[in-house]
């Protein structure tokens, strides 16, 4: 890939050496050369200027003058008026598409990339409040002391962390406050920090949600946990099985579980604290979309019933964007040094700035505002579904429209889920079926069945491509009873 440096190019890595029995202006020819065939400097990409060459080598600008004159008649660059020297196209193209920069795919096997994409987890990015967020990083740097400019503190930025307890506090009834609160690059990060912080206090079983969200299970066996796959219900998951593996730690998704939807009822909410309680477990609470709902009051958060017990994470990847890559942990205070340990010696955590950036967007109401406006956009996009369903595949149901931006769309009878995500990829629509979302258990122990069902993200698709979408899903379906 050519990158095209607009302004002064940056130094080139050459050298001469003055004691050599080589003339110094063959040198700089022959580093040249090198230079390019070995693909430092690749087809299009400028070359210092001569001047800019002359300064850095300490030798004469005529000089570099008369080795650029000499690679221009071999044809190993190009000069074009106002675009200084350039690598000739043809003399790097081996170089360029060689296997280390390229990665073989089967496009047989994967099919035409897909026009439609019902993703899960991905928000509507056309949507992210670009112009807040510039007026947010460009207050933060204003403002900005100069010691800010350091490493800062392990924990993160004390503002931010102020800011998301208290958030937590006021929409979420938590019970939290800034010395319990760590940031982290990303809900990803912190909960592997957690989990090998849990594998330390002596903790070897954990419990997941099946289905549940994708990996979980691998980055548990990561932290040195072994996994057991506990079902879950219309209620959520099913704490009497969850009792019945030993675990003495669960991760679940208990506002809008992922992927069915489903809500963790108030006598399993009240079960589980009670089996925490009974077995000294702890709860890991992935707090990951309920910023968006719908059709009923919010679900207050697992860590506000029993914060002894409960380790909340979340991040902005569902509500703003994944690129930002922040998150927070929300740990008791007997986990908290182990995970700071975790996080000390795993990396410096999330830019300073970015951090100071984010506290002003919600301290300001900007944040709020944001999601007051994607909100009404996602429940445009839920009511399409639910209607284009209704009328594109007969014998289907949809659940999971409480909150968040995905539902589960269970296929009618007869229908494969298998050959329905493949000839819907081959289609142009790309979606995943539940069994993506399946936890391979470390105990042996059988797993429930599940019926066939789709995943439909409908954050980051339009009106009309749910429309499409589900059409497709549709012709698919028919086709197949």
């Amino acid at each position: 890939m050519t990158v095209d440096f607009s302004g002064p190019v940056p130094e080139l890595a050459l050298d001469v050496d003055r004691s050599a029995d080589v003339p110094l202006g063959r040198q700089v020819q022959d580093t040249l050369r090198s230079a390019i065939r070995s693909g430092r400097v690749r087809s299009g990409e400028r070359l210092p200027s001569s001047r800019q060459l002359a300064d850095q080598l300490g030798v004469s600008r005529g000089l570099v003058v008369s080795a650029y004159e000499q690679l221009l008649a071999e044809g190993y660059v190009v000069t074009t008026v106002g675009s200084g020297t350039r690598v000739a196209d043809s003399v790097t193209a081996a170089v360029t598409s060689t296997p280390s920069d390229a990665v073989e795919v089967d496009s047989a096997r994967l099919g035409p990339v897909p026009h439609i994409d019902f993703g899960y987890g991905v928000p509507d990015l056309r949507a992210f409040c670009t112009r807040d967020w510039l007026w947010a990083l460009g207050d933060a740097i204003r403002t900005m002391r100069t010691a800010d400019l350091g490493d800062g503190a392990v924990e993160g930025d004390p503002q931010l962390r102020a800011v998301l307890a208290g958030y937590h506090r006021r929409v979420r009834a938590g019970s939290v406050d800034a010395a319990h609160t760590i940031v982290v690059a990303g809900f990803r990060q912190g909960l592997t920090f957690v989990l090998s912080a849990l594998a330390g206090h002596g903790i070897e079983w954990i419990g997941l949600e099946d289905p549940g969200p994708g990996d979980h299970d691998q980055i548990a066996r990561r932290a040195g946990l072994r996994v057991s796959a506990v079902p879950v219900d219309a209620d959520g998951i099913r704490v009497d099985r969850l009792r019945a593996t030993g675990a003495r730690a669960v991760l679940l998704t208990p506002a809008h579980q992922c992927p069915t939807g489903a809500v963790l009822s108030p006598a399993r909410r009240h079960e589980l604290v009670q089996w925490a309680h009974e077995v000294d477990g702890v709860i890991v609470e992935d707090d990951y979309d309920v910023e968006f709902r719908y059709d009923r009051q919010p679900v207050g958060s697992l860590q506000g019933l029993a914060p002894e017990r409960v380790v909340a994470l979340g991040s902005v990847s569902k509500t703003l964007a994944p690129a930002l890559r922040i998150g927070w942990v929300f740990a008791p205070p007997r986990f908290r040094a182990d995970i700071l340990t975790e996080k000390r010696l795993s990396c410096r955590g999330v830019p300073h700035l970015d951090q100071a950036a984010l506290a002003r967007l919600i301290q300001t109401g900007r944040f709020d505002r944001h999601l007051r406006k994607v909100r009404v956009s996602y429940r445009q996009r839920r009511d399409t579904l639910v209607s284009a369903v209704a009328e594109s595949i007969a014998g289907a149901t949809i659940t999971g429209l409480d909150a968040g931006h995905h539902a589960l769309l269970r296929l009618p009878p007869g229908v494969d889920e298998e050959h329905a995500v493949a000839h819907a990829r081959a289609a142009g629509v790309a979606v995943r079926g539940v069994s993506d979302y399946r936890v391979t258990p470390d105990d042996g122990a059988p797993r429930d069945p599940f019926p066939p069902a789709l995943v439909i993200g409908f954050g980051n698709v339009t009106i009309r491509q749910i429309r499409e979408g589900i059409g497709v899903l549709g012709r698919l379906a028919a086709a197949r009873r």
